[in-house]
């Protein structure tokens, strides 16, 4: 007798194997980058590098507008939007705890970003004029963190209930490649450091990581949601 796929039952489902990998990247950047934070004065040297290389490239005349519609993506105005639809739409599947766990998810890891930022008090970029309007501390990038904690959470929280194996890698792909661009924009348009996006992507990974396995240990608990 064959052993079934466990992975195609919501209260066993295992751990997507790229979780694992960006989760163990995430923690590996946090530890390099609290050495940095303990030994070094930022900016770091490739945070200078970086930012001042980018501008002297300036790239296609088209990038700085593309660039400025990404980064929009991962506003406040947006992933509240964003996160409010597909809570509504778990809670209409009667997905009552993925919805919940979702919303938490979310709300949390907004409130961390606003205290993490109040405690570091991180300027912004001054070496290059910015070609967005911004406000606040810079680190860690609530752009990157923001979009890490809401578009992972959601990709991860949703394949837990998704019993496509395809869908549910599509849907974490989907979420890796839009952090990833827009932690990218904030470099790019002289709004933070790249060490601020680092951070945002480790710390709103482990985020996904995290309420991942919490979500997962709480239906296997109670059986599943339907």
């Amino acid at each position: 007798m064959t052993e079934p796929d466990m992975s195609t039952v919501p209260g066993k489902r295992r751990i997507p194997p790229l979780l694992v990998g960006l989760a163990l990247i995430a923690a590996g950047l946090a530890v390099l980058l609290a050495g940095a934070f303990a030994t070094s004065r930022y900016p770091f040297a490739f945070d200078r590098g970086i930012i001042v290389g980018l501008r002297q490239w300036g790239g296609p005349v088209w990038l700085p507008k593309v660039a400025t519609d990404i980064t929009a993506l991962g506003g406040g105005v947006v992933l509240t939007l964003f996160a409010t639809v597909v809570v509504g739409f778990l809670l209409m599947q009667r997905l009552w705890l993925t919805a919940l766990a979702t919303a938490m998810a979310c709300l949390t890891g907004g409130w961390a970003v606003d205290v993490i930022k109040g405690l570091v008090v991180r300027a912004r970029p001054d070496l290059v004029p910015h070609l967005v309007d911004v406000s606040g501390y810079s680190f860690p990038s609530g752009h990157a963190t923001s979009s890490a904690v809401i578009y992972l959470t959601l990709a991860t929280l949703a394949g837990q209930v998704t019993p496509s194996r395809a869908a549910r890698r599509y849907l974490l792909a989907v979420a890796v490649l839009l952090v990833g661009a827009i932690g990218c924009s904030r470099v790019y348009l002289g709004v933070h450091w790249p060490s601020d996006v680092l951070a945002g992507w480790s710390f709103g990974t482990l985020w996904a990581f995290g309420w991942w396995t919490a979500t997962a240990g709480a239906r296997q608990a109670i059986g599943g949601e339907r």
